[in-house]
């Protein structure tokens, strides 16, 4: 099966999977609390309750409610969060998902940069001081608490430094007001770093860039650990094939070896690694947002369900969704690309 082939499929089996996942999202919605609490208060008179019911099809069997909510959703209607001051759902994902999707970038790009080089200079010294130091960095990042995390690097890079007159980091938001107003960035994206670029805007480039450090860091450091040492096992593995002695054999540079060889094969654990990682973060990434006021939707669909907005919370699940299985499409290509050998069929 060629590789367009497979894609096609890929999305097309996307419709049941989306199918399924609303109706178990809906469905739980349903069981869990009564979906006109969205549109009511205690002080709502009876009768104009009941108005609400029939206007929302609220009075109908639960199957011709599903059938009622499918058909907003393939018009645009995914409803209005109350998180939002009764704005539409898709329009505040629209606001708030690329404030998410330009942190998580960053945060998977930290993870690599730094994941991918100390998981192989780990398994090169397995054993050495330089392993057991990056075992225990790993280790740290597993076991230590994000918002902790997040609340350390503040109080050192930004109270400390600036207390000491150093050059110091902003400790939260996308961006400086201040700098906002004076250069105004023009939508194109929503992902201020792409926006600034494309426009030329170079102020508010640095300034986003700035703010990015901390929050892409904080939310990193778990995926890292984790990136390292898949790197480490996969290329330990690698290391001992047959055809890895043999080009040793041959008088190589260990260089060649590992980089030219080894390090192909060994990426395709950390692909798999790298793929969850990204769809988990991008979807889940509410207490780095909450530590550094970031307006992602992490925060909005926290609120959400804080305030019982069936229609948020039901966006939000389809929108993570969305995420996952785009996500295990494009790491399935990637592993056609690393590995020759794999074949869809």
């Amino acid at each position: 099966m060629r590789m367009r082939d497979y894609i096609i499929r890929r999305l097309l089996l996307l419709i049941p999977v989306l199918l399924g996942v609303t109706l178990i999202a809906f469905t739980l919605s349903h069981v869990i609390g009564d979906p006109v609490a969205a549109y009511v208060t205690e002080k709502t008179p009876d009768w104009q309750v009941q108005q609400i019911r029939r206007a929302h099809h609220l009075d109908q069997p639960i199957y011709v409610q599903y059938f009622y909510y499918l058909a907003d959703l393939l018009r645009g209607d995914w409803g209005l969060s109350r998180a939002a001051n009764d704005r539409p759902v898709i329009d505040v994902i629209g606001e708030f998902f690329p404030a998410t999707l330009e942190l998580t970038i960053v945060a998977i790009a930290f993870s690599l940069a730094l994941g991918i080089p100390f998981g192989i200079i780990s398994a090169v010294r397995k054993d050495k001081p330089i392993d057991h130091g990056t075992r225990v960095f790993a280790l740290t990042g597993v076991s230590m608490p994000i918002f902790w995390l997040g609340l350390l690097l503040q109080y050192i890079f930004f109270y400390e430094f600036k207390v000491a007159g150093l050059p110091w980091l902003p400790s939260g938001s996308r961006a400086d007001e201040f700098v906002i107003l004076e250069h105004p960035l023009q939508r194109v994206t929503g992902l201020y770093l792409v926006d600034s670029l494309l426009t030329g805007n170079t102020w508010v480039f640095f300034d986003s860039l700035t703010h990015l450090i901390m929050p892409g860091f904080c939310l990193s450091y778990v995926t890292l650990a984790l990136i390292m040492r898949m790197m480490r096992s996969s290329m330990l593995e690698v290391l001992r094939q047959d055809y890895i002695t043999l080009a040793r054999s041959k008088g190589l540079s260990e260089r060649v070896v590992i980089y030219k060889h080894a390090l192909k094969n060994a990426m395709i654990p950390t692909v798999t690694v790298t793929g969850i990682a990204f769809g988990g973060l991008l979807a889940g990434a509410v207490l780095t947002e909450t530590v550094f006021s970031w307006p992602g939707v992490g925060r909005w669909s926290t609120s959400a369900i804080l305030r019982t907005d069936f229609a948020a919370i039901m966006g939000f699940t389809i929108l993570v969704a969305v995420v996952y299985v785009t996500v295990n499409l494009v790491v399935d290509v990637l592993y056609a690309a690393l590995d020759p050998r794999i074949r869809y069929g």
